[in-house]
């Protein structure tokens, strides 16, 4: 079992910058695949990013177009930490953002949120115009 929990949410003017974090516990998250998804009121959870991890600190990384060039994920394999780092923030990345855990991943399907196993309860990011 593997519990997430994010951290790093808040109200940050637009441009701005937040680093959200995703710590794990119950078991390390060496093997499995990490990503990132979001959701607006009143809008479905959107896939962000996901890394597929092949060793401790390289892997594929997969982004959604909207974010590709201003959000980097990371992982802190000390800390079995995940990291979102959320530059050049637009009113429309407002959202509630989640971190999810796949033990079996399928590049196909990393934008599937069917495909997660573990998810945790998310942090509000607020980007004002």
């Amino acid at each position: 079992q593997v519990q997430l929990v994010e951290s790093g949410g808040g109200l940050v003017q637009t441009g701005g910058s937040l680093r959200l974090s995703c710590a794990a516990s119950g078991r390390t998250l060496s093997s499995y695949a990490m990503g990132w998804f979001r959701q607006a009121p009143g809008k479905e959870r959107e896939f962000v990013v996901a890394k597929v991890f092949t060793s401790w600190s390289t892997g594929s990384t997969y982004y959604a177009d909207s974010v590709k060039g201003r959000f980097t994920i990371s992982r802190d394999n000390a800390k079995n930490t995940v990291y979102l780092q959320m530059n050049s923030l637009k009113p429309e990345d407002t959202a509630i953002y989640y971190c999810a855990a796949a033990r079996y991943p399928t590049v196909q399907r990393l934008a599937d949120t069917q495909l997660y196993d573990y998810w945790g309860q998310g942090t509000q990011v607020t980007v004002s115009s």
